[in-house]
């Protein structure tokens, strides 16, 4: 019998935009575990069915597929790994399964059938993935903190926060007219950012975005698992608030931070989900000096596309550099974290993302 194995792989979304698509294999035990954790966009999803049947050896089941969070480029191409293989579980959150808690807080609707309604139509991609898991008879598991999926705990976010996060979307049936100034805002900001400029930093500093990741990246799926006692983290999208639940319930799996080996960076490495007390808590303390290529303390990866100009920032390669990582990127390659995993051939290790000497102003 083979020992204990894992092999996570981050695919490259050939978009102009990032998205993630994550396939995971390992043996814990003895028994074998396949899981999807999201697909990147509707078109991607064709590319996470043959790269689990390529290295994966054809697996009629995949035991376990989660969504981290409704956007279209987590989401969408987890249709086709519904479709295609048999899906023993299906980890998604639903808030139309909650318009009887919510009701009370949008004052436009006093039915909780057409809250509910509503609530579908603004998240399509989930509504989809719903109603392919209930023709397919998958069954459908709520990944709220403290919840076992395989090997994986789910370390955010609460039931509580995330209801919160449904009232407080742009999405949201109910926006006020704050609401709809801040969206505008954020259209400006989002044009001042592509204008962004990049000044010269010593080691050591970091700039991060003022402004926080949206209410829909914060309800990302944390995932944590110990696999042959590596540590590995799985953070979606998630901002600072989720990484932040999700450190306060370390200590209830005896998680002890820092300390975690493979990282992966949220948000494609946006400057809005991280900080530099956040990044303290879950890698340590930044060092004196960057490490040797080879000596590095953990691996940081980050999913994004090649052509996505905007990501990763500079600001967040140089904060995982500053605590000893190694940082590598999917921009126009697919890569594999592993430990005593088959081999693969044609496959080499990843070259590393090089310390940028400038970060964004």
């Amino acid at each position: 019998m083979m020992s204990d194995y894992f092999e996570i792989d981050f695919l490259d979304i050939k978009s102009s935009k990032s998205g993630d698509a994550i396939t995971i294999r390992y043996q814990v035990a003895g028994k074998t575990a396949i899981h999807a954790v999201d697909g990147g966009f509707q078109y991607t999803g064709d590319s996470v069915v043959e790269h689990i049947n390529k290295y994966y050896n054809s697996p009629v089941k995949v035991d376990r597929v989660v969504v981290t969070h409704p956007d279209g480029d987590h989401a969408g191409g987890l249709r086709k790994v519904l479709e295609e293989f048999d899906v023993g579980e299906l980890w998604m959150l639903r808030p139309w399964l909650y318009a009887d808690e919510l009701i009370d807080r949008f004052s436009r609707f006093k039915s909780v059938e057409n809250l509910a309604t509503r609530l579908r139509e603004i998240y399509p991609n989930i509504d989809v993935l719903e109603k392919i898991a209930n023709d397919k008879r998958i069954p459908i598991y709520e990944p709220f903190q403290g919840a076992l999926i395989g090997e994986f705990t789910v370390m955010a976010p609460k039931k509580s926060r995330y209801l919160d996060l449904v009232v407080e979307s742009e999405k949201t049936p109910e926006v006020s007219k704050e609401k709809e100034r801040a969206a505008l805002n954020s259209i400006f900001e989002a044009a001042v950012q592509k204008a962004m400029y990049l000044w010269k930093a010593l080691w050591g500093e970091e700039n991060f975005s003022n402004e926080d990741t949206s209410a829909e990246n914060e309800m990302s799926v944390v995932q944590f698992a110990s696999i042959c006692k590596i540590k590995i983290l799985l953070t979606g999208d998630a901002g600072r608030s989720g990484l932040s639940e999700a450190a306060k319930y370390a200590p209830f799996i005896s998680l002890q931070l820092p300390g975690i080996d493979r990282f992966q960076v949220p948000h494609h490495g946006s400057r809005r989900n991280v900080s530099t007390e956040i990044l303290d808590t879950w890698l340590g303390p930044q060092l004196e000096q960057q490490l040797v290529e080879g000596e590095e303390k953990f691996t940081a990866i980050i999913s994004a596309a090649k052509q996505d100009e905007h990501h990763p920032r500079k600001a967040v390669v140089r904060s995982v550099i500053h605590r000893g990582a190694r940082a590598v990127s999917t921009e126009g390659v697919d890569l594999r974290t592993s430990y005593n995993a088959p081999k693969r051939d044609g496959w080499t290790t990843a070259k590393p993302i090089e310390y940028p000497a400038e970060q964004e102003k």
